[in-house]
């Protein structure tokens, strides 16, 4: 932080450790945001660091998805990044000197087209909304024939295993792709120990194999899809401050669906082992489970 400083980058560090208990400190902002000049926005599982490039190789492959947008929806994130640098720095400024005229003549509106409903959104565990999780059992529940799911961890409470175990037994094609290669092995072995009850519910899970998965995207029917910064688990869906894009009827729908195509012939199908049923794994697994509200 130092240094970007010293070239003149304002920065601000989130939630800086205290030297005293505090319950806020498990609270993260693990939004990705990036807005330019009002006008543009990215979001999505991408971090700025080598290995989200594959520039170094840590955990294998790693594979990660993200957006951009154009136009109105971008003030969406231009305000979820003011408003948090306004709790962090205390500094206040008015909002609207950074949102731009969609329509000033040297921004060519007649070659912008739009199809379908695009709709950021942020999520935040100081408020009674529990956003990212209502999205994805919103996009779960109104499954008809599909709903094809990437994420770097599956911790789930009972209401989400409901869901995804309630849609595959209606006839849904409900597909999760997770890592093959973990970046954090605790972690992994919670998310694997919830492999179980999912297959068992004719859930189909797969593990990317050339390395870590890092996407949070979901495709449901060819109409409806998220990408964004939501992991399927419980620090994502409670704790941390995060954000995604909501689409319905948009022709990027297509391709969202065909990268995830793309990206299961890389995997691996997990396939129901009657060993995972023996007393001690079981035993075991529980264990594990218990610890997934501190991961």
């Amino acid at each position: 932080i130092g240094s970007m400083k010293e070239y003149g980058i304002r920065v601000a560090a989130f939630n800086r450790v205290q030297p005293v208990i505090n319950l806020r400190q498990n609270n993260r902002d693990h939004r990705k945001i990036t807005v330019v000049d009002g006008y543009i926005g990215f979001t999505g599982g991408i971090n700025i660091a080598d290995e989200y490039i594959n520039k170094i190789d840590r955990f294998g492959h790693w594979k990660d998805t993200g957006i951009l947008l154009e136009g109105e929806a971008v003030w969406s994130f231009t305000l979820m990044f003011l408003q948090t640098w306004r709790m962090l720095t205390d500094e206040e400024e008015d909002y609207t000197h950074f949102k731009p005229d969609y329509y000033h003549p040297d921004h060519n509106n007649e070659e912008e087209t739009s199809d379908g409903y695009i709709q950021p959104y942020g999520d935040t565990p100081v408020d009674d909304e529990i956003v990212g999780e209502n999205i994805y059992l919103n996009m779960i529940n109104k499954a008809k024939d599909y709903i094809y799911i990437m994420t770097p961890y599956l911790i789930l409470d009972n209401e989400m295993v409901t869901a995804l175990v309630m849609a595959a037994k209606n006839g849904v094609d409900v597909r999760i792709i997770t890592p093959g290669v973990p970046d954090k092995k605790f972690v992994y072995r919670v998310t694997k120990a919830n492999y179980g009850a999912l297959i068992k519910g004719g859930v189909k899970v797969y593990q990317y194999t050339p390395g870590f998965l890092h996407a949070k995207t979901v495709v449901c029917d060819d109409r409806l899809a998220t990408v964004g910064t939501v992991n399927f688990d419980l620090r994502s869906l409670y704790l941390h401050f995060e954000c995604g894009v909501w689409m319905y009827d948009a022709s990027i729908t297509a391709d969202i669906k065909q990268d995830y195509i793309n990206t299961l012939k890389k995997c691996e199908q997990i396939t129901y082992n009657k060993k995972n049923d023996r007393i001690g794994r079981r035993i075991g697994q529980g264990i594990l489970r218990l610890f997934a509200p501190l991961l």
